[in-house]
């Protein structure tokens, strides 16, 4: 019984002891030769310090992590109006560059069709010019043919009375007055008319060739009662030709033409005699017909 008594004596003193011992905040100091604090009490009141330090870096990170994820929400929000803003630009710019790209399809459209119209129109040409030239060509061979078959029907015929050559695509008979006139008289020669029929036969078989009839003279001075001067004589020899083909020849008047140029288109010089014979004749200039020709040119 009184050991019982004993023990439970020591417990109330242990109770009261140790309710006594001083309540510690975190960090606070405790002093090493303190009656009431026991070693077990120290070793817990370190642990709750470190625990309480612990805390207290975490509450610091946290406000930190807070700091930083304001700071970020601000970066975020400055990125998305930059975002915002590199949008419009690139949706601007993509504008502008479709609106540039739609232009320079349609000038490139514009050109290509005026290219190709070009191209056409070259093409075109081309045939028209090549039509031209077998037309000229055709021409060509008709006069060389006239020229050849005009040239043997006049062969009993002297050069210093008849000549004849190929000019620019035309056919010259060229007859001097020695053949033809008289001197100061439009009536022809006997000799010159069997030239002219010879000339005529030509041109019956031959309807597609044009005629100019064209005289010409000397300078030398003449006025008579009919003939005020050269001019007048050599147009007046030019008509005589022309009736005799159309009246005698029956050659169709629509293609002939009579002209005379007087002393104005000499071949030679009229200071000599001989010059002057040359220049006094009587050019027949024939022609192949033009039709085609001016045709496709009009075209």
């Amino acid at each position: 019984m009184k050991t019982k008594n004993l023990i439970l004596i020591i417990g109330l003193i242990f109770l009261v002891i140790t309710s006594c011992s001083p309540i510690y905040q975190c960090g606070q100091p405790i002093p090493e030769k303190n009656p009431f604090v026991s070693k077990r009490f120290k070793a817990v009141i370190s642990e709750r310090d470190l625990l309480c330090t612990t805390l207290e870096t975490r509450d610091n990170e946290i406000v930190l992590l807070k700091e930083n994820i304001e700071s970020l929400k601000g970066n975020i929000v400055g990125l998305n109006q930059s975002i915002t803003d590199i949008e419009k630009k690139y949706n601007d710019l993509s504008g502008e560059k479709l609106s540039e790209a739609e232009q320079f399809n349609l000038a490139l459209k514009q050109k290509t069709e005026e290219l190709n119209f070009k191209e056409r129109l070259l093409q075109e040409r081309e045939r028209a010019l090549n039509e031209l030239r077998d037309v000229i060509a055709r021409q060509d061979s008709i006069t060389k043919r006239l020229n050849d078959i005009i040239r043997n029907a006049l062969l009993g015929f002297n050069s210093d009375e008849l000549s004849v050559e190929v000019k620019n695509g035309k056919v010259y008979v060229s007859m001097s007055d020695k053949l033809l006139f008289k001197s100061g008289s439009v009536a022809v020669e006997n000799k010159g008319k069997e030239a002219i029929k010879l000339l005529a036969d030509v041109l019956g078989k031959n309807p597609d060739i044009d005629i100019l009839i064209e005289g010409h003279t000397d300078n030398v001075p003449i006025k008579t009662a009919v003939y005020k001067d050269n001019w007048d004589l050599s147009v007046a020899r030019a008509t005589s030709i022309v009736r005799i083909l159309t009246e005698e020849y029956k050659i169709e008047p629509t293609r002939l033409t009579a002209s005379g140029k007087g002393e104005f288109s000499p071949r030679a010089s009229n200071e000599t005699p001989d010059g002057r014979a040359l220049n006094r004749r009587t050019e027949i200039i024939l022609s192949p017909k033009l039709d085609e020709i001016m045709k496709l040119l009009n075209q």
